[in-house]
């Protein structure tokens, strides 16, 4: 009973933050928009500069898409399948988003896969503690993130939106969505390969989640090796971060499903940076780190991401109690 109070509790402000966080990722469309278009992010380089081709990676080779388009239309193109996969998240697969959020208060955790969005939002809150958590812990060792040299931030920008999509594909789908169909599968049927792909967990008889669990980790082990060591590799210290994002991406691809991990990578990337450059042109400075803005930013995702895993552990708790009841 006591638990079951202090998880209403702590759910009533971990929704209210929810809801601030997904405002501020619609606002950050218009605000990358002003980015692109308007900023002199790019110095000499603005959104007509051409580009010769995408670059993808395909179960970790990386391949280069020879399609010839100019940066803002670049920029449009991926932002209208974003869109497209926020409103895909915001009412599926069984409630919609305020539905879901307030059956979270009422009914109990569980809840978060009857809704997309709701998901996603919940993972990146607690993906942004760990990664904080993991980058505070290797500093004390003197092991520091170093990003891969800028050559210009209005390209970084480009790539930073599309390598969710890219990557979720090449990384989770080929390389976790693929072999769960081909062990899992119990009915061989185009559409279902299809869904199956879609939503691992919700269209394939899986009997045994910790052989989908160590799948999971190993992808992701590989999703942070190639971090630094393919193309403009990061430094040895982005090698922690990266593998356990891609366990935590991993693991919403098989519970929740494609729309969600792509939604949570783009959170991680496009959603954070789209501030950060935008405030970097309304300031005139480089050093993002001492705006206060983006500094209440982080206390934000972090008071959430707290939230989240105290209501995780609470939940586990609770059910792990009533099973041992009926037992």
């Amino acid at each position: 009973m006591q638990s079951d109070k202090l998880f209403k509790a702590l759910s009533t402000p971990y929704s209210a933050l929810t809801s601030v966080i997904f405002g501020l990722m619609i606002v950050s469309f218009p605000i990358g928009a002003y980015v692109v278009f308007n900023s002199d992010l790019g110095k000499e380089i603005i959104f007509d500069f051409p580009i010769d081709g995408i670059d993808v990676f395909v179960a970790g080779i990386g391949l280069k898409i020879p399609i010839q388009f100019e940066l803002g239309d670049g920029f449009i193109a991926a932002w209208c399948v974003y869109l497209v996969l926020f409103a895909v998240s915001l009412f599926g697969p069984k409630t919609n988003f305020s539905q879901a959020l307030s059956s979270l208060i009422s009914e109990g955790w569980h809840n978060i896969r009857n809704n997309y969005l709701l998901g996603m939002l919940t993972w990146f809150s607690i993906l942004i503690v760990v990664s904080v958590i993991i980058d505070s812990v290797q500093q004390s060792f003197g092991i520091f993130v170093e990003p891969p040299e800028i050559q210009n931030k209005l390209i970084q920008f480009f790539r930073i939106t599309t390598s969710p999509l890219t990557e979720e594909i090449g990384f989770r789908m080929f390389l976790i969505g693929l072999p769960l169909f081909a062990v899992f599968a119990t009915k061989i049927s185009i559409g279902n390969f299809f869904k199956s792909l879609w939503h691992p967990s919700q269209n394939l008889e899986i009997t045994n989640y910790k052989k989908v669990l160590g799948l999971v980790i190993v992808v992701g082990i590989f999703f942070g090796v190639s971090h630094i060591i393919s193309g403009s590799p990061w430094s040895t210290g982005k090698f922690a971060q990266a593998a356990i994002s891609g366990v935590i991406i991993g693991w919403v691809y098989v519970r929740h499903g494609l729309a969600p991990a792509i939604l949570l990578h783009w959170a991680t990337n496009y959603f954070i940076f789209s501030y950060i450059f935008f405030m970097s042109d309304i300031n005139q400075t480089s050093n993002e780190a001492s705006n206060p803005f983006l500094n209440t930013l982080e206390v934000l995702f972090l008071i959430s991401g707290t939230l989240a895993i105290i209501i995780f552990i609470l939940n586990y708790l609770k059910s792990k109690k009533e099973h041992t009841a009926i037992v």
